[in-house]
């Protein structure tokens, strides 16, 4: 019986301890960019289907490093920027995150009303609005603590998808082939959606996101 405390307790520490990096990895598969694999797979089959595999170290190095900067220096990347570059260079890099992020989350939000609409005929603007709205008030009115938790419940629900690999029945030798070898086509829709899938895994929020939940979590600890 005491063992077997011992084990529940070790799991709901550790269940604990997963808050940045946990968030941040599920953030990354957000409805713009599952639009964006769904319509690749749509295009080219299992063209693309190798960027998954190669782009895989770097999403981890960039997430490594943004939170080693975030649990060594305690700051956040845009102050890291603001303290060793000039005016200039954080002010063309807030900007572009600030472009970028507003693009990513308008095709978030479009992606979920679509999604939505699946199950719930209503109009499309009217789901993007309450998905907006929800989300404002969490953000508002929901302290740190209980909207990590809440995203880290959510992020549950990516289960999904290699459940669904095990459900529909796959040519597996093509799958695999596709994976390992690259394929490249010289067109402009495949640079085009290649780019928006290099674009939407590893996003630019990424990376302060990251930096500043560690931040977030080691304030919350001391």
């Amino acid at each position: 019986m005491k063992q077997e405390t011992e084990i529940a307790a070790k799991v709901k520490g550790f269940w604990r301890k997963l808050g940045p990096g946990l968030v941040t990895g599920a953030a990354d598969d957000d409805p713009s960019g599952i639009a964006t694999y769904s319509q690749t797979g749509a295009q080219f089959g299992y063209g693309q289907l190798w960027t998954a595999l190669y782009m895989l170290p770097l999403m981890i190095a960039v997430q490594e490093a943004c939170a080693r900067i975030g649990l060594v220096t305690g700051k956040g990347i845009t102050t890291i920027v603001r303290e060793q570059y000039s005016k200039g260079v954080l002010y063309a890099v807030v900007g572009l995150v600030v472009v970028a992020n507003t693009i990513n989350i308008g095709a978030d939000l479009g992606a979920m009303a679509a999604a939505a609409q699946l199950l719930v005929p209503a109009p499309f603007i009217l789901l993007t609005l309450f998905f907006t709205t929800v989300i404002l008030l969490l953000e508002v009115f929901t302290n740190y603590r209980v909207y990590a938790k809440i995203l880290k419940w959510l992020a549950l629900t990516l289960l999904a998808y290699p459940i669904t690999v095990f459900i529909v029945n796959q040519p597996w030798a093509t799958i695999l082939k596709a994976t390992v070898i690259p394929h490249f086509e010289f067109s402009f829709a495949f640079l085009f959606i290649i780019t928006g899938v290099l674009g939407t895994t590893i996003s630019p929020y990424m990376f302060f996101w990251e930096s500043s939940q560690e931040v977030e979590e080691d304030k919350e600890k001391n």
